[in-house]
C-alpha cells in the first residue's frame, strides 16, 4: 500500500509537470493600465508580439485604464493563477499607488509573483518658450526661487511620476510653486505651449515632436543616466541634485501563486525578446532604456520602489479614497 501511495504521488507530480511544461497552449492576455496609443501601449504591444513569437501563442494586449493602474492591476490580482493573465507593472500600479490609495485593492508585493522589469523610462523637465532665457534646471530653480509662489507646474494629474517628480525637486530644493494637475500630459503640453504654466515633468514621447518643434525647451531628464532620445539633455543629477533619480518603468508581472515553471518560461521569453533588433529600436523610439532584471531583482526592485514614491506622495498630499 505504501509503495502503491508513493507510485500515485509520482503519477500525479509527473502529470502536473508535463502540464506546466506544455505551456503556453492558448493565448495569453495582458493587461495594460493605460489607455491605447501611449508609450506604455506601444512597448507592451512591442513585447507582446516578440514573446508571442517565441511561445507561439498570441499574446492579446487588453487596455484597462483608469485609477492610476489600479482597475487593470486588481483584475490581475484576482485572476486564475496559471500564466494565461498578465499584467504590465509600472512605477504607478506598483510603486505609486501603495502610498496613493487610502484603501487599495490589491497589495502589489502579496499578490504578484514578479516575472521581470523591462524597461525603465524617465520624464523630462520642460518649460515654454516665454521662458527661452531659462537655459538650464539650475537657472530654473533660481527662478522659482526667486518668484516665490507664483510660477505653475503643471502634470498629467496629482499623483502621477512627473506630478512626483516636480515634488522631489520641490522637496529638495525648498521651492515654492503652485501645481497644476491636468487629465492627461497633451493638455497639459498645450497649456505649456500656450504660456499658460510654466514648467512640467512629463514623459519622453510626449514632448520630444515639441521639443524638436522648438515649441518648448528640454531642460533635464529624471534618470540617472542620459536619455538615448534626448542625448544633449543632462540629467538633473549632473545638472542640480546629486543623486536625483525618479523615472517611469515597464516590467511583467502574474497572479501570486503562478507556477514557478510557468513563470521561468515567460522570463526566458521576456529576456529573448530584449535583444531582438526591434524590440531594441522601438524602445528607443519611446525613450526607454532596456532593463535586465531576474525576478528577484525585479521583486526587490517593487519594494524599493515603494519605498522611493512613499515619501514624495505625502509631501504632495495627493490620496485617493
Amino acid at each position: 500500500m505504501k509503495f502503491m501511495k508513493i507510485g500515485l504521488m509520482t503519477c500525479i507530480l509527473g502529470l502536473t509537470s508535463a502540464a506546466h511544461a506544455a505551456f503556453p497552449e492558448q493565448p495569453i492576455r495582458l493587461i495594460v493600465p493605460h489607455p491605447a496609443g501611449g508609450s506604455s501601449d506601444i512597448l507592451a504591444r512591442t513585447m507582446a508580439a516578440e514573446m508571442g513569437k517565441d511561445l507561439g501563442v498570441q499574446i492579446v494586449v487588453e487596455n484597462k485604464g483608469g485609477g492610476n493602474g489600479a482597475i487593470a492591476a486588481q483584475t490581475v490580482a484576482t485572476s486564475k493563477p496559471d500564466g494565461y493573465t498578465l499584467l504590465l507593472a509600472t512605477a504607478s500600479t506598483h510603486g505609486i499607488n501603495p502610498s496613493l490609495y487610502k484603501r487599495l485593492r490589491y497589495d502589489a508585493v502579496k499578490d504578484f509573483a514578479p516575472i521581470t522589469l523591462f524597461a525603465t523610462v524617465p520624464n523630462v523637465l520642460v518649460i515654454g518658450k516665454h521662458l527661452s532665457n531659462i537655459k538650464s534646471t539650475q537657472d530654473l530653480i533660481a527662478l522659482i526661487q526667486e518668484r516665490k509662489g507664483q510660477m505653475n507646474m503643471g502634470s498629467a494629474g496629482s499623483g502621477t511620476p512627473g506630478h512626483l517628480a516636480g515634488v522631489m525637486v520641490q522637496d529638495a530644493k525648498k521651492l515654492d510653486f503652485v501645481h497644476v494637475p491636468y487629465r492627461g500630459g497633451a493638455p497639459a503640453i498645450s497649456d505649456l505651449i500656450a504660456g499658460q504654466i510654466d514648467f512640467m515633468f512629463t514623459t519622453i514621447p510626449g514632448a520630444l515632436p515639441h521639443i524638436n518643434a522648438n515649441n518648448i525647451i528640454g531642460l533635464s531628464v529624471t534618470s540617472k543616466d542620459r536619455s538615448v532620445a534626448l542625448p544633449d539633455l543632462p540629467t538633473i543629477d549632473e545638472s542640480a541634485l546629486p543623486g536625483f533619480e525618479a523615472v517611469s518603468w515597464h516590467g511583467l508581472v502574474a497572479p501570486a501563486g503562478t507556477p514557478q515553471d510557468v513563470i521561468d518560461v515567460l522570463y526566458q521569453s521576456a529576456e529573448k525578446a530584449l535583444k531582438n533588433d526591434i524590440v531594441k529600436e522601438k524602445l528607443a523610439q519611446e525613450g526607454a532604456r532596456p532593463a535586465e532584471m531576474t525576478q528577484e531583482q525585479f521583486g526587490t526592485f517593487t519594494q524599493q520602489q515603494i519605498e522611493l514614491w512613499r515619501g514624495a506622495v505625502q509631501s504632495s498630499g495627493a490620496s485617493i479614497d
